[in-house]
Protein backbone atom coordinates (compact mmCIF):
# COMPACT_ATOMS: atom_id res chain seq x y z
CA UNK A 1 0.00 0.00 0.00
CA UNK A 2 2.77 2.41 0.94
CA UNK A 3 4.64 1.63 -2.27
CA UNK A 4 1.48 2.42 -4.30
CA UNK A 5 1.00 5.80 -2.55
CA UNK A 6 4.67 6.68 -3.03
CA UNK A 7 4.45 5.69 -6.69
CA UNK A 8 1.50 8.03 -7.27
CA UNK A 9 3.28 10.85 -5.43
CA UNK A 10 6.41 10.46 -7.53
CA UNK A 11 4.35 10.37 -10.73
CA UNK A 12 2.60 13.60 -9.70
CA UNK A 13 5.93 15.29 -9.03
CA UNK A 14 7.31 14.11 -12.35
CA UNK A 15 4.31 15.48 -14.26
CA UNK A 16 4.27 18.85 -12.45
CA UNK A 17 5.80 21.88 -14.23
CA UNK A 18 9.30 22.87 -13.19
CA UNK A 19 7.99 26.30 -12.18
CA UNK A 20 4.65 28.06 -11.95
CA UNK A 21 4.00 30.48 -14.81
CA UNK A 22 3.39 34.03 -13.66
CA UNK A 23 -0.01 35.41 -14.48
CA UNK A 24 -1.59 38.86 -14.78
CA UNK A 25 -5.04 40.16 -15.66
CA UNK A 26 -5.04 43.37 -17.69
CA UNK A 27 -8.19 45.45 -18.16
CA UNK A 28 -8.70 47.25 -21.45
CA UNK A 29 -11.42 49.46 -22.89
CA UNK A 30 -12.48 50.67 -26.33
CA UNK A 31 -9.67 53.17 -26.88
CA UNK A 32 -8.51 53.31 -30.52
CA UNK A 33 -4.74 53.21 -29.94
CA UNK A 34 -1.66 51.78 -31.72
CA UNK A 35 -0.99 49.28 -28.94
CA UNK A 36 -3.84 47.07 -30.19
CA UNK A 37 -1.53 45.72 -32.92
CA UNK A 38 0.83 44.41 -30.22
CA UNK A 39 -2.14 42.93 -28.36
CA UNK A 40 -3.18 41.07 -31.49
CA UNK A 41 0.38 39.78 -32.04
CA UNK A 42 0.70 38.67 -28.38
CA UNK A 43 3.94 40.62 -28.10
CA UNK A 44 3.66 41.05 -24.32
CA UNK A 45 3.17 37.33 -23.75
CA UNK A 46 6.23 36.55 -25.89
CA UNK A 47 8.43 39.19 -24.25
CA UNK A 48 7.61 38.34 -20.62
CA UNK A 49 6.53 34.70 -20.53
CA UNK A 50 3.56 35.71 -18.38
CA UNK A 51 0.11 34.30 -18.94
CA UNK A 52 -1.93 37.40 -19.86
CA UNK A 53 -5.65 37.44 -19.17
CA UNK A 54 -7.08 40.30 -21.24
CA UNK A 55 -10.45 41.47 -19.95
CA UNK A 56 -12.53 44.18 -21.62
CA UNK A 57 -14.56 46.64 -19.55
CA UNK A 58 -17.17 49.20 -20.55
CA UNK A 59 -15.81 52.08 -18.46
CA UNK A 60 -13.16 53.29 -16.06
CA UNK A 61 -15.41 52.87 -13.03
CA UNK A 62 -15.71 49.16 -13.73
CA UNK A 63 -11.93 48.83 -14.11
CA UNK A 64 -11.35 50.61 -10.79
CA UNK A 65 -13.76 48.28 -8.98
CA UNK A 66 -12.06 45.23 -10.48
CA UNK A 67 -8.63 46.50 -9.44
CA UNK A 68 -9.88 47.29 -5.92
CA UNK A 69 -11.12 43.70 -5.59
CA UNK A 70 -7.77 42.30 -6.72
CA UNK A 71 -9.28 40.70 -9.83
CA UNK A 72 -7.25 43.01 -12.12
CA UNK A 73 -3.65 44.15 -11.62
CA UNK A 74 -3.13 46.49 -14.60
CA UNK A 75 -5.75 48.56 -16.41
CA UNK A 76 -6.60 51.29 -18.89
CA UNK A 77 -8.43 54.21 -17.27
CA UNK A 78 -9.14 57.80 -18.30
CA UNK A 79 -7.66 60.66 -16.27
CA UNK A 80 -11.01 61.52 -14.67
CA UNK A 81 -11.36 57.98 -13.36
CA UNK A 82 -7.77 57.88 -12.16
CA UNK A 83 -8.04 61.14 -10.21
CA UNK A 84 -11.25 60.01 -8.52
CA UNK A 85 -9.78 56.62 -7.60
CA UNK A 86 -6.54 57.88 -6.09
CA UNK A 87 -8.37 60.71 -4.31
CA UNK A 88 -10.39 58.01 -2.56
CA UNK A 89 -7.23 56.18 -1.54
CA UNK A 90 -7.01 53.42 -4.16
CA UNK A 91 -3.36 52.17 -4.32
CA UNK A 92 -2.90 52.86 -8.04
CA UNK A 93 -0.17 54.58 -10.03
CA UNK A 94 0.06 55.71 -13.66
CA UNK A 95 3.05 54.20 -15.45
CA UNK A 96 2.22 54.99 -19.09
CA UNK A 97 0.19 57.61 -20.95
CA UNK A 98 -1.83 55.59 -23.44
CA UNK A 99 -2.96 58.72 -25.27
CA UNK A 100 -3.26 62.48 -24.94
CA UNK A 101 -6.94 62.98 -25.79
CA UNK A 102 -6.10 65.97 -27.99
CA UNK A 103 -8.71 66.53 -30.70
CA UNK A 104 -10.61 63.33 -29.90
CA UNK A 105 -12.91 65.34 -27.62
CA UNK A 106 -14.28 68.66 -28.81
CA UNK A 107 -16.84 71.37 -28.21
CA UNK A 108 -19.09 71.51 -31.27
CA UNK A 109 -21.76 74.15 -31.99
CA UNK A 110 -24.71 73.44 -34.27
CA UNK A 111 -24.78 75.36 -37.53
CA UNK A 112 -27.09 78.36 -37.25
CA UNK A 113 -26.86 78.44 -33.43
CA UNK A 114 -24.99 81.73 -33.41
CA UNK A 115 -22.15 80.18 -31.39
CA UNK A 116 -18.73 81.12 -32.73
CA UNK A 117 -16.75 81.12 -29.48
CA UNK A 118 -16.98 79.88 -25.90
CA UNK A 119 -18.33 83.28 -24.84
CA UNK A 120 -21.31 82.73 -27.14
CA UNK A 121 -22.44 79.79 -24.98
CA UNK A 122 -24.06 82.27 -22.60
CA UNK A 123 -27.82 81.68 -22.70
CA UNK A 124 -27.42 78.52 -24.81
CA UNK A 125 -28.08 74.84 -24.06
CA UNK A 126 -25.03 72.56 -24.00
CA UNK A 127 -25.06 68.80 -23.43
CA UNK A 128 -22.23 66.87 -21.80
CA UNK A 129 -21.91 63.63 -19.79
CA UNK A 130 -21.41 64.83 -16.21
CA UNK A 131 -18.22 63.93 -14.30
CA UNK A 132 -16.44 63.08 -17.54
CA UNK A 133 -13.28 64.52 -19.10
CA UNK A 134 -15.45 66.65 -21.42
CA UNK A 135 -17.49 67.99 -18.50
CA UNK A 136 -14.23 68.97 -16.82
CA UNK A 137 -12.90 70.68 -19.94
CA UNK A 138 -16.18 72.49 -20.57
CA UNK A 139 -15.93 74.07 -17.12
CA UNK A 140 -12.28 74.97 -17.71
CA UNK A 141 -13.20 76.57 -21.04
CA UNK A 142 -16.00 78.62 -19.47
CA UNK A 143 -13.66 79.81 -16.75
CA UNK A 144 -11.01 80.81 -19.28
CA UNK A 145 -13.58 82.74 -21.30
CA UNK A 146 -15.01 84.47 -18.24
CA UNK A 147 -18.44 82.87 -18.62
CA UNK A 148 -20.41 82.02 -15.48
CA UNK A 149 -21.58 78.36 -15.77
CA UNK A 150 -24.88 79.47 -14.22
CA UNK A 151 -25.52 81.52 -17.39
CA UNK A 152 -25.30 78.38 -19.54
CA UNK A 153 -27.92 75.62 -19.52
CA UNK A 154 -25.72 72.55 -19.10
CA UNK A 155 -27.54 69.24 -19.55
CA UNK A 156 -26.25 65.90 -18.24
CA UNK A 157 -26.71 63.50 -21.16
CA UNK A 158 -24.96 60.26 -22.09
CA UNK A 159 -23.53 60.08 -25.64
CA UNK A 160 -26.58 58.30 -27.19
CA UNK A 161 -28.83 60.90 -25.54
CA UNK A 162 -26.62 63.70 -26.86
CA UNK A 163 -27.08 62.32 -30.37
CA UNK A 164 -30.86 62.24 -30.02
CA UNK A 165 -31.07 65.73 -28.47
CA UNK A 166 -28.86 67.13 -31.25
CA UNK A 167 -31.04 65.58 -33.95
CA UNK A 168 -34.21 66.96 -32.33
CA UNK A 169 -32.69 70.43 -32.07
CA UNK A 170 -32.97 70.48 -28.26
CA UNK A 171 -29.35 71.57 -27.79
CA UNK A 172 -27.13 74.11 -29.49
CA UNK A 173 -23.76 72.62 -28.53
CA UNK A 174 -22.06 69.58 -27.02
CA UNK A 175 -18.59 68.67 -25.74
CA UNK A 176 -18.32 65.03 -26.76
CA UNK A 177 -16.21 62.19 -28.20
CA UNK A 178 -16.63 59.62 -30.98
CA UNK A 179 -18.75 58.20 -32.45
CA UNK A 180 -21.14 61.06 -31.61
CA UNK A 181 -18.41 63.64 -32.28
CA UNK A 182 -18.19 62.64 -35.95
CA UNK A 183 -21.97 62.79 -36.26
CA UNK A 184 -22.42 66.28 -34.82
CA UNK A 185 -19.55 67.61 -36.92
CA UNK A 186 -21.67 66.93 -40.03
CA UNK A 187 -23.95 69.89 -39.27
CA UNK A 188 -21.85 71.69 -36.69
CA UNK A 189 -18.45 73.29 -36.26
CA UNK A 190 -15.67 72.67 -33.77
CA UNK A 191 -15.29 75.61 -31.40
CA UNK A 192 -12.56 74.16 -29.17
CA UNK A 193 -10.73 70.87 -28.67
CA UNK A 194 -9.43 69.27 -25.50
CA UNK A 195 -5.95 69.47 -27.00
CA UNK A 196 -6.22 73.26 -27.28
CA UNK A 197 -7.47 73.56 -23.69
CA UNK A 198 -4.63 71.36 -22.46
CA UNK A 199 -2.04 73.43 -24.33
CA UNK A 200 -3.45 76.75 -23.09
CA UNK A 201 -4.07 75.80 -19.45
CA UNK A 202 -1.87 72.78 -18.66
CA UNK A 203 -5.02 70.97 -17.54
CA UNK A 204 -4.68 67.93 -19.76
CA UNK A 205 -6.98 64.97 -20.18
CA UNK A 206 -5.59 61.56 -21.07
CA UNK A 207 -6.05 57.81 -20.99
CA UNK A 208 -3.42 55.98 -18.99
CA UNK A 209 -2.24 52.57 -17.91
CA UNK A 210 -2.35 52.15 -14.13
CA UNK A 211 -1.04 49.36 -11.92
CA UNK A 212 -1.63 48.23 -8.36
CA UNK A 213 1.36 49.55 -6.41
CA UNK A 214 2.07 46.36 -4.47
CA UNK A 215 1.86 44.21 -7.58
CA UNK A 216 4.17 46.64 -9.38
CA UNK A 217 6.89 46.24 -6.74
CA UNK A 218 6.98 42.50 -7.31
CA UNK A 219 6.82 42.72 -11.13
CA UNK A 220 9.10 45.60 -12.10
CA UNK A 221 10.77 43.77 -14.98
CA UNK A 222 7.37 42.93 -16.50
CA UNK A 223 6.31 46.58 -16.46
CA UNK A 224 9.56 47.76 -18.06
CA UNK A 225 9.10 45.25 -20.90
CA UNK A 226 5.46 46.30 -21.21
CA UNK A 227 6.47 49.95 -21.55
CA UNK A 228 9.00 49.08 -24.26
CA UNK A 229 6.27 47.37 -26.29
CA UNK A 230 3.84 50.27 -25.76
CA UNK A 231 6.47 52.79 -26.86
CA UNK A 232 7.42 50.73 -29.92
CA UNK A 233 3.77 50.40 -30.97
CA UNK A 234 3.26 54.16 -30.81
CA UNK A 235 6.51 54.75 -32.70
CA UNK A 236 5.46 52.40 -35.50
CA UNK A 237 2.23 54.34 -35.87
CA UNK A 238 3.98 57.72 -35.91
CA UNK A 239 6.37 56.56 -38.65
CA UNK A 240 3.89 54.62 -40.77
CA UNK A 241 0.45 56.13 -40.08
CA UNK A 242 -0.16 56.73 -43.80
CA UNK A 243 -0.22 52.95 -44.26
CA UNK A 244 -2.96 52.52 -41.64
CA UNK A 245 -5.75 52.46 -44.18
CA UNK A 246 -9.17 50.92 -43.56
CA UNK A 247 -8.13 47.63 -45.16
CA UNK A 248 -4.75 47.36 -43.45
CA UNK A 249 -3.89 44.66 -40.92
CA UNK A 250 -3.20 47.41 -38.38
CA UNK A 251 -6.67 48.93 -38.72
CA UNK A 252 -8.26 45.48 -38.53
CA UNK A 253 -6.35 44.66 -35.33
CA UNK A 254 -7.31 47.96 -33.70
CA UNK A 255 -10.93 47.42 -34.74
CA UNK A 256 -10.98 43.88 -33.36
CA UNK A 257 -9.79 44.89 -29.90
CA UNK A 258 -11.53 48.26 -29.61
CA UNK A 259 -14.86 47.38 -31.20
CA UNK A 260 -14.53 50.16 -33.78
CA UNK A 261 -15.24 49.68 -37.49
CA UNK A 262 -12.03 49.20 -39.56
CA UNK A 263 -13.07 52.05 -41.88
CA UNK A 264 -13.34 54.41 -38.88
CA UNK A 265 -9.94 53.57 -37.37
CA UNK A 266 -7.64 55.79 -39.51
CA UNK A 267 -9.59 59.01 -38.86
CA UNK A 268 -10.38 58.11 -35.25
CA UNK A 269 -6.82 57.32 -34.21
CA UNK A 270 -5.53 60.49 -35.91
CA UNK A 271 -7.46 62.64 -33.41
CA UNK A 272 -5.26 61.50 -30.52
CA UNK A 273 -1.67 62.36 -29.68
CA UNK A 274 0.72 59.70 -28.42
CA UNK A 275 3.56 61.08 -26.28
CA UNK A 276 6.90 59.38 -26.90
CA UNK A 277 8.75 57.54 -24.14
CA UNK A 278 11.17 60.46 -23.97
CA UNK A 279 8.32 62.96 -23.57
CA UNK A 280 6.71 60.81 -20.91
CA UNK A 281 9.97 60.47 -18.99
CA UNK A 282 10.76 64.18 -19.16
CA UNK A 283 7.41 65.87 -18.65
CA UNK A 284 4.29 63.70 -18.73
CA UNK A 285 5.30 61.32 -15.92
CA UNK A 286 8.63 62.82 -14.85
CA UNK A 287 8.85 66.08 -12.94
CA UNK A 288 7.12 65.14 -9.72
CA UNK A 289 4.32 67.49 -8.72
CA UNK A 290 4.92 69.52 -11.88
CA UNK A 291 4.56 66.61 -14.30
CA UNK A 292 1.79 66.95 -16.87
CA UNK A 293 0.01 63.88 -15.44
CA UNK A 294 0.19 65.01 -11.79
CA UNK A 295 -1.02 68.52 -12.64
CA UNK A 296 -3.83 67.09 -14.78
CA UNK A 297 -4.97 64.77 -12.00
CA UNK A 298 -4.83 67.59 -9.45
CA UNK A 299 -6.91 69.93 -11.66
CA UNK A 300 -9.42 67.18 -12.41
CA UNK A 301 -9.73 66.33 -8.72
CA UNK A 302 -10.49 69.98 -7.86
CA UNK A 303 -13.29 69.86 -10.42
CA UNK A 304 -14.59 66.55 -9.02
CA UNK A 305 -14.58 68.00 -5.51
CA UNK A 306 -16.66 70.95 -6.73
CA UNK A 307 -19.14 68.47 -8.23
CA UNK A 308 -19.20 66.48 -4.95
CA UNK A 309 -17.94 63.42 -6.78
CA UNK A 310 -15.13 63.02 -4.23
CA UNK A 311 -14.86 64.10 -0.59
CA UNK A 312 -11.31 65.44 -0.62
CA UNK A 313 -8.28 66.04 -2.80
CA UNK A 314 -4.66 65.01 -2.26
CA UNK A 315 -1.96 67.61 -1.55
CA UNK A 316 0.27 66.09 -4.25
CA UNK A 317 -0.88 63.82 -7.09
CA UNK A 318 2.64 62.79 -8.08
CA UNK A 319 2.20 60.01 -5.50
CA UNK A 320 0.03 58.36 -8.16
CA UNK A 321 2.48 58.88 -11.04
CA UNK A 322 5.56 56.66 -11.49
CA UNK A 323 8.05 57.52 -14.28
CA UNK A 324 10.66 54.89 -13.29
CA UNK A 325 9.41 52.17 -15.65
CA UNK A 326 9.64 54.48 -18.65
CA UNK A 327 13.01 55.75 -17.50
CA UNK A 328 14.35 52.20 -17.13
CA UNK A 329 12.93 51.26 -20.52
CA UNK A 330 14.95 54.06 -22.10
CA UNK A 331 18.27 52.89 -20.65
Amino acid sequence: MKRWIIGIALAAVASAPAFAQKEVTIAYQDMVVPYRIAQEAKELEKATGYKINWKQFGGGGEVIKAMASGAVQVGEIGSAGISAAVSRGEPLEVFWILDDIGSAEALVAKNGSGINSVKDLKGKTVAVPFNSTTHFHLMVALQQAGVNPADVKILNLRPPEVRAAWQRGDIQATFIWNPVLDEVKKDGKVILTSGKISADTGKATFDGFVVNKEWAKANKDFLVKFVKILAASDDKYRKNHAKWTAGSDEAKAVAKWSGAKPEDVPAGIALYAFPTAQEQSAKWLGGGKNSVAAKALAATAEFQLSQKQIEKTLPDYSVAVDPTYVQNALK
